[in-house]
Parts: C-alpha cells; sequence; structure tokens
C-alpha cells in the first residue's frame, strides 16, 4: 500500500519510521515531513492545514491510507473531506475531533455519561470568569477552550495569576480564537497518566500507558510545553488498576461516542490523573500524543500500517495486535528559550553517535540546511531508547542524548524518575 502521513513533528517521524518496517507498504509520502522522516519517506511540500491540496496529493499518489498526526487538521474536518472522495483515511471526523476541539464539550461530554473528571465551569467572556475567581481555591486551572498546540492550559499558584491568565487568552487572545471561551477547573493533583487506544466505530485496542513531562524544567517546574519527554509503560499502572479505567473511564466514553453518533477509526488518547480518589480525565486527545508516541510505538510488536488499515474499515478486531514486555524512554532535546520565543538553523552535532549508542533519533523540529541537519522548531529532537527494563531504557536514552549537540539546546534530566520511584 501507498501511506501518506500528515505532519512535521516526532510523532509524524515515529509513525513513518513504524510504517517502514510493514512488509504491506510499498511507499510512505509525507506532508510537509522533516529531515528525519525523509529517511522514511517521501517529502512533500504540501502543509498539514492545506486540506484541499492533501486531497489533492492524496489523489494524484494513489494514497491507500492516509494517517493524520496533527489535531488541526482533525478539527478543521479532512477525515469528513476525505471520505466524501471515498478515501481511506485513519483519524477522528469533526464530530469526534470535538473531544479534543473544545474543552468545553468535553467537559460537558464526560459529565452526560458519568465519566471522572475534575469539577469545573465554562466561560464566555473574561468578566464573569475573573469574579469567579474569588469563589475558587488555588491553584487554579485555566484552559483556553479551542487548539493552543498543546500550550493553552496555565497551572495558576495564585489568584493574581488567575486573574492574568484569563486575560492572557480571553483579552490579549494569546491563543487567538481557542480563546473565545475557557475553562477554570478543579486541580488535580497525583499521577499523570496517558493512554491511548485505537478504535474503529465498535471495538478499541490499548497501546502501552506511557507518562508525559509537560513542564519544561526538571521536578516539574516551568512552563507548560508540548511535552519534554516520556516513558512507558507506566509502573502503577497495574492489573487491578487497568480494569478500573477501562471501566470507569475507557469503555463508558466509547459507548458514549457511540451514542453521540461518533463512530469512525482513529486514536483517542486518554489523559488521566490517578487522584487518591480514583482515576479521573484531565483532557481527550483525538489523535497520536507528542511525545508520547516516541516511546509508545517502539514497544509495539504489531503491523501498525495493516492495523490501521482494517481499522478504517472497521475491521480491527480481526488484526493482531501485539505490545512488547519491553520499556522505552525519550528525551526531548529543546531550543533555548522554548516554548516561548527560540532561534533557529543551528547545526546539529552528534545524530549517528546517538544512534550508535543505540538509541532511535526521533526528528521534530529539524530541517536539511546545506546538506547538514539544522534546528527549525522549539522542540527539535526526540532521543529514544528501549530495554528490558525501565532502568535500562532511560540510561541508553541519555546516552544517545550526550552525543547530541547544538547551540543553545536544553533538556530535562529526570525523564522517567518517577517511573523508578
Amino acid at each position: 500500500m501507498n501511506i501518506l502521513v500528515i505532519g512535521s513533528g516526532g510523532r509524524e517521524h515515529a509513525l513513518a519510521w513504524k510504517f517502514a518496517q510493514s512488509s504491506a507498504v510499498k511507499k510512505i509520502y509525507a506532508a510537509p515531513g522533516n529531515a528525519g522522516i525523509a529517511a522514511h519517506a517521501e517529502c512533500v511540500g504540501v502543509d498539514a492545514d492545506d486540506l484541499d491540496g492533501l486531497l489533492k496529493l492524496a489523489l494524484e499518489k494513489k494514497i491507500d491510507l492516509t494517517v493524520v498526526g496533527p489535531e488541526a487538521p482533525l478539527v478543521a474536518g479532512i477525515v469528513d473531506l476525505f471520505t466524501s472522495k471515498a478515501l481511506r483515511i485513519f483519524g477522528f471526523d469533526r464530530k469526534g475531533a470535538r473531544l479534543e476541539g473544545s474543552k468545553v464539550w468535553a467537559k460537558e461530554f464526560m459529565i452526560r455519561y458519568g465519566i471522572p473528571t475534575g469539577e469545573f465551569r465554562a466561560f464566555g467572556n473574561a468578566g464573569s470568569a475573573l469574579k469567579a475567581i474569588d469563589s475558587m481555591q488555588a491553584p487554579y486551572v485555566v484552559k483556553a477552550d479551542g487548539l493552543a498546540a498543546g500550550k493553552g492550559v496555565i497551572i495558576a499558584k495564585t489568584a493574581r495569576e488567575a486573574r492574568g491568565a484569563i486575560e492572557l487568552i480571553m483579552k490579549s487572545r494569546a491563543f487567538g480564537a481557542a480563546g473565545e471561551r475557557i475553562v477554570l477547573e478543579e486541580f488535580l493533583s497525583g499521577e499523570e497518566l496517558s493512554i491511548l487506544a485505537l478504535y474503529d466505530g465498535k471495538s478499541y485496542r490499548l497501546l502501552v500507558p506511557s507518562q508525559d513531562h509537560k513542564r519544561a524544567f526538571d521536578n516539574d517546574e516551568g512552563p507548560n510545553t508540548g511535552g519534554m519527554g516520556a516513558y512507558a509503560p507506566v509502573p502503577v499502572y497495574d492489573e487491578r488498576f487497568a480494569a478500573r479505567v477501562k471501566k470507569e473511564i475507557i469503555e463508558p466514553t466509547f459507548e458514549g461516542m457511540r451514542s453521540e453518533g461518533i463512530t469512525g477509526a482513529g486514536v483517542l488518547y486518554f489523559g488521566i490523573m490517578i487522584t487518591s480518589e480514583g482515576p479521573k480525565v484531565l483532557e481527550y486527545n483525538c489523535r497520536f500524543g507528542d511525545p508520547e508516541t516516541q516511546v509508545i510505538l517502539p514497544l509495539f510488536a504489531g503491523d501498525l500500517a495493516q492495523v490501521m488499515f482494517e481499522a478504517a474499515d472497521g475491521g480491527l478486531a480481526k488484526v493482531p495486535f501485539e505490545n512488547s514486555a519491553e520499556a522505552a524512554a525519550c528525551v526531548v532535546i529543546a531550543s533555548k528559550g522554548y516554548p516561548g520565543s527560540y532561534g533557529k538553523g543551528y547545526p546539529i552535532d552528534g545524530l549517528e553517535r546517538a544512534r550508535e549508542e543505540g538509541c532511535i533519533v526521533f526528528h521534530a523540529g529539524t530541517e536539511a540546511n546545506d546538506g547538514a541537519i539544522a534546528t527549525s522548531g522549539g522542540r527539535v529532537l526526540g532521543v529514544a531508547a528501549t530495554g528490558p527494563a525501565l532502568r535500562d531504557a532511560i540510561d541508553k536514552a541519555y546516552r544517545g542524548v550526550a552525543a547530541i549537540s547544538f547551540s543553545g539546546c536544553f533538556f530535562r534530566s529526570d525523564i522517567g524518575k518517577k517511573g523508578l520511584r
């Protein structure tokens, strides 16, 4: 089959890398791709938000399966467009993508179907939201309703910070139209857990649970980012706890989706907090997580291309599906200033040395520059490794990180530490 991967980050590199291992795949195209994805796919200069251009590309290249990486094309309706042209595509339609595209709609969905989550209030104007702060307790969670590239959640320690966050989102429009509405949410404390499920409208299959590291700096300090690293599996997710999560969260979610008429195929990301009262949903995403994908896919032992191909036709239950019993870790190397402003175009050294350490180097923000690889984004690389135990995977990943350098690079030194503890 010919596969089209939409997107240009580390998640999409991991997908292309996994598809390249399938004997069922003839050729992979990526739109627009990056310097790392180019090792596995033909990169085509069509942006991920150019739906008409992507449709034209899929028709011209006779694509058998399109896989959507980022959330924006899903929310914009790329699946609706492709299916109207009888093109096979893996991803949720516009209706399903509301689970990520609107924080308000997602929270209301959870309430409708009895899915445990934190208490919340939704607001359509800044004045009402600012007044509501007086009746809430610190810390405060302020969320932009729409898509904000993983940066639309602000955790404020004081009422003053919370008011500043509301004004930043709703008045200054730091996240554009995503801030037309906001959610003020109860702060949940505990261990975070990411669970990704492949779904075909009827059946689901779970990938290895993982834990993301959102804060920019060690010990979960600094601003929220798109993710600074991840590890899998998560030790606290034992057999007993897994059964509870399935019963209280995963199965009611899919039952609710069917009730809402959401029947297409895609991957649903459950962001869960393990609280003293039990597991509660922080958020849904309607696509693969980043950087969770970079640890989950190295631990997937099946043929992902064949799984997605069958799932897109409602046949997930009949295709082999197997996860490895090993562990994996991924450390993100970022540009100085991220998640704020940062420089670009810095040459990257040591990529081959990292691979010699046994690591898989996933490119997130890179470009080819005069025959060399240079930085082009905030999160530049994800250095991933597997091993028989979590400690082995972490140590190997950090040996790979130590081999790589570019001007202003930084990374967290505590990825996976919670799992070891």
